[in-house]
């Protein structure tokens, strides 16, 4: 298969960033990706840079570095994310400063320097992946929802700036999704609830419509969809994809 360009995936080590690593790079694209640790399977990979997202000198070098060793860059996925959960009353500032530069912070910081790059060019893509807890409120998860709120935002407002240098920018908002990060959260939330972790999963089964709990490779198809030129008339969207459990 011919190259469709070049893609970088923030958080591509495992996960949800994985998935979508692997989708795009099924599609055509030369992947590289961006994480703090090494991918367990770097096969599907056409590069990967050791980059923490909060820190702008790391992005903007292993950025350029890609459009000089591998081509220019069609495709920014910023999904590099993390979590805590905790009742707002005990929530400490660490915990909100983290979140907030993982999450927001580093979607500005790799979204800035890709745009350095992809503006002259006049095209583009750049998926930021948010939350189903960037549309609702979700209890013990206030630090967390108020950084995909932001990512919302920021997605929406950037979409505007940039339409007519022919980028466009999306957003997709995963629900409860099978992944390690979901693991440590069944305990957390058991913890903080008096249930166990089983329970905590049966219940998010109950809160998705379509019946079942959502797969990484749920969200990679999405993703897939918003770089290709299927989507070409679509920008600053933020599209749930939870299975429904965001109309709950």
């Amino acid at each position: 298969m011919s190259s469709k360009g070049v893609a970088i995936v923030t958080g591509a080590g495992q996960g949800i960033g994985a998935a979508i690593a692997r989708r795009l790079s099924d599609d055509g694209y030369q992947v590289t990706g961006f994480d703090i640790g090494a991918p367990a399977d770097a096969g599907y990979l056409a590069g990967f840079h050791h980059v923490d997202v909060t820190a702008a000198a790391e992005v903007k070098a292993a950025l350029d570095a890609v459009e000089r060793e591998t081509g220019p860059v069609q495709v920014l996925c910023n999904n590099a994310g993390v979590s805590t959960m905790r009742p707002v009353t005990e929530l400490t500032e660490a915990e909100w400063e983290a979140n907030f530069a993982v999450n927001v912070k580093g979607v500005f910081l790799c979204t800035q320097a890709a745009l350095a790059h992809m503006l002259p060019r006049g095209g583009g893509v750049i998926i930021n992946v948010a939350s189903m807890a960037g549309l609702r409120g979700v209890p013990l998860l206030a630090h967390y929802a108020a950084s995909k709120w932001a990512v919302i935002g920021f997605t929406k407002s950037v979409a505007i700036e940039v339409a007519r240098h022919g980028v466009r920018v999306n957003a997709v908002c995963p629900g409860y999704v099978r992944t390690s990060m979901q693991e440590r959260e069944l305990v957390w939330e058991a913890e903080l609830r008096g249930m166990t972790p089983g329970d905590v999963f049966e219940e998010y089964l109950r809160l998705t419509p379509l019946g079942r709990i959502e797969e990484p490779g749920d969200v990679a198809d999405v993703v897939a969809f918003l770089a290709s030129d299927q989507s070409r008339f679509l920008t600053g969207a933020a599209i749930p994809v939870t299975g429904g459990a965001d109309l709950l």
